[in-house]
């Protein structure tokens, strides 16, 4: 193989997180991951999302994203917990950690999974399949839950690889492999393949992948516009996406998230990019710099990627400043599409920058916004960062604070 990528995924990785933390630090004897269990958005008033769930939930047919409500019909006894997003980003950093011991190459895909690639390293560990159970039992014996390692030689197929029979696996998915192990699968587990897509390719008479890789591409885009050429390419195992290691946080910071549904309106879009602008400044005045450059970049579910940036007439490291030029950029760069992805990234980082230019036009009182910002980063340094949110996210599905790799609240 020219290369050699792994996806590797943690299973049920909210559940898994919590209930390792229950057993191994507050002392309890029930393991969530062995009855019928779920985390979900705002428990306590409720109503909210299912975020994660057990194997045995999933039995009863409770899947992400679905009601809380609507899981408890399907099983009563269902035990619900709410989320703890603090530890979960300690749980993935850990993770990140231990697939840095393999590779200088990793691109977090979110909160619970990312791509390695290991072209040049993986003959320092054995064969691709040698490497990986090293790095999965690792995982288990070190942090405690378990993962699915695909591998392949492109992106996509490693994502598909470890989406296979789960937990706890290792499979391969390579070129030569395609025809037998993904194009027997029903269209509806191709990568990016929706409720509504598998539907509309159902109805045209392609049922399993191999149906749609086989399916002329003219006449798919002529039916599916780009998406039909997007999807006969992933069908026959195309991909030329390079694994993207996360940018040298000296020479700009980001933040980005996978959403916990499509994004369809700018009010919802407009929190996204406020939760990432506050994980942003906190990183900004923690290491005491400031940016003179914002940039938003916007993945639709097509996986098209668009960004667009703007200069600052000052540096700054403000929440509030980096999100009004967040929001701003947002609103002319999005088409109205759905969208599944967000990024917010900056430039030209300084330590110690001059001080700020006075306008006669500023629309903000900088100094008051200074002291807040402070105040507000010493106090969830010291109680931690759930400890002071806006009200605008309160009873929301998005955390108040995106986290330090790119962070999403769905999990698969």
């Amino acid at each position: 193989m020219d290369s050699i990528i792994f996806h590797i995924d943690v299973n049920a990785a909210f559940l898994s997180w919590e209930a390792i933390y229950r057993l191994a630090h507050q002392g309890s004897t029930l393991d969530l991951r062995e009855i019928p269990s779920a985390v979900g958005g705002d428990v306590t008033q409720r109503h909210g999302i299912i975020l994660a769930k057990s194997i045995p939930a999933k039995k009863y047919g409770i899947h992400t994203g679905e009601t809380l409500l609507e899981a408890k019909r399907k099983c009563p006894e269902l035990l619900l917990v709410p989320p703890n997003y603090s530890l979960y980003q300690k749980c993935s950093d850990a993770f990140l950690d231990i697939l840095r011991d393999y590779s200088d190459t990793i691109e977090p895909y979110s909160i619970d999974e990312a791509y390695v690639d290991m072209t040049t390293t993986c003959h320092l560990f054995g064969s691709p399949e040698e490497t990986a159970l090293q790095i999965k039992d690792r995982i288990r014996q070190e942090l405690g839950f378990t993962v699915n390692i695909g591998i392949s030689d492109n992106k996509l197929l490693a994502k598909m690889a470890s989406d296979f029979d789960k937990p706890d696996r290792i499979h391969t998915l390579y070129q030569t492999e395609i025809p037998g192990k993904m194009w027997p699968l029903p269209v509806s587990d191709l990568f990016f393949v929706g409720r509504a897509t598998a539907k509309k390719l159902f109805s045209m008479g392609l049922t399993t992948i191999g149906d749609l890789a086989a399916a002329d591409p003219a006449w798919l885009k002529a039916v599916l516009k780009k998406q039909g050429e997007i999807l006969w390419g992933f069908a026959n195992g195309i991909d030329v996406s390079p694994v993207l290691s996360s940018p040298a946080p000296n020479k700009g910071y980001g933040n980005s998230t996978t959403t916990p549904f499509d994004v369809t309106d700018i009010e919802t879009a407009n929190l996204v990019l406020l939760a990432l602008s506050e994980t942003l400044g906190n990183r900004l005045r923690t290491d005491g710099a400031k940016i003179r450059v914002v940039s938003v970049g916007i993945r639709y579910w097509d996986l098209s990627y668009f960004s667009h940036q703007k200069a600052l007439v000052s540096p700054t490291d403000l929440t509030l400043e980096i999100y009004h030029a967040a929001r701003e950029l947002f609103a002319q760069l999005w088409n109205g599409r759905p969208i599944r992805h967000l990024g917010l990234h900056t430039g030209k980082a300084q330590q110690d920058p001059v001080g700020r230019q006075i306008s006669l036009f500023d629309e903000m009182d900088y100094e008051k916004l200074t002291i807040l910002d402070g105040t507000v980063d010493a106090l969830r340094e010291r109680f931690g960062r759930d400890t002071l949110k806006r009200a605008v996210f309160l009873g929301q599905p998005i955390h108040h604070m995106c986290g330090g790799v790119p962070d999403t609240i769905l999990q698969n």
